[in-house]
Parts: C-alpha cells; sequence; structure tokens
C-alpha cells in the first residue's frame, strides 16, 4: 500500500479560489477602514477647534459672539486634514480633509461640526455632504 506524498491539484486549486474569494470580500473592506482613519485624524485635529468655540461661548454667554479671532485658535496642517475653519457668529466648524495625498485612496471630505448652547451645554452635530461615502466616514458623523 502507498501513502499519499503531498496535495494533489485539485487540492491547491480549491485553497487557491477560497483565499481569492475571501481577498475579494476583505480588501475593499480595508481600504475603506484606511481611509476612515486618515478622515478621523482631521476630526481629532478639529476637537481643539470644538474646545476653543465651547470655551468662546460660555464666556461670552451666546454662539453669535464666537469668531475665528476670539477664540485664539490657530490651525496647523497635518498629514491628512487640509483645513479647519471657525465660522463667525455661529461657531459652525468646517475640517476639511486632503483626498489628494497620495495614500489616502478616498476624496477629499468636509466634516460640519454645528454646535447649540442650552442650558450651559454645548452640544455637537457632525455632518459630511450628500454623496459623501458613508463606509469612509467615522461613526461620529455617520447619520
Amino acid at each position: 500500500m502507498k501513502k499519499q506524498q503531498g496535495f494533489t491539484l485539485i487540492e491547491l486549486m480549491i485553497v487557491i479560489a477560497i483565499l481569492g474569494i475571501l481577498i475579494a470580500i476583505a480588501l475593499p473592506a480595508y481600504q475603506d477602514y484606511t481611509v476612515r482613519t486618515k478622515n478621523a485624524e482631521c476630526l481629532n485635529v478639529a476637537a481643539a477647534a470644538k474646545l476653543a468655540v465651547s470655551e468662546t461661548a460660555q464666556d461670552r454667554g451666546s454662539l453669535a459672539q464666537v469668531t475665528q479671532a476670539n477664540t485664539g485658535y490657530s490651525f496647523v496642517a497635518s498629514s491628512y486634514c487640509t483645513s479647519v475653519i471657525i465660522e463667525d457668529g455661529t461657531g459652525v466648524i468646517t475640517a476639511t480633509t486632503d483626498g489628494d495625498t497620495p495614500g489616502t485612496g478616498g476624496a477629499q471630505v468636509a466634516f460640519t461640526l454645528a454646535p447649540t448652547l442650552d442650558a450651559g451645554r454645548v452640544e455637537w452635530d457632525c455632518s459630511v455632504p450628500a454623496g459623501t461615502k458613508m463606509s469612509q466616514v467615522p461613526a461620529e458623523c455617520r447619520p
């Protein structure tokens, strides 16, 4: 009686087919994950602006008194975030990602962080433009 030595061609082809299917499913999910984490960096950079707007609104008594100048916030560009702008009179923050940076793989996204001041608390609502691929947007900005 002979003992089998190795795998047959059909067994190897089945393994390659299974790997191909798994890669076809996993690769797009991983690419969306990497773009989402790079977009999340821009929200993390905007956290300092949120703090500046909140402190200024508390100090001045309303969001109508908030301006880019009186918050004391200054933006320093990062690898994946091109701008963070505080709108005068409303405190709305617009954080824009850099879709052109090699390696991001995603389109440019402008996150809008809208504050509301109620009973001494500042609540933030995050939104993105229509047509943005939601799988590439951090969870706090998904509807």
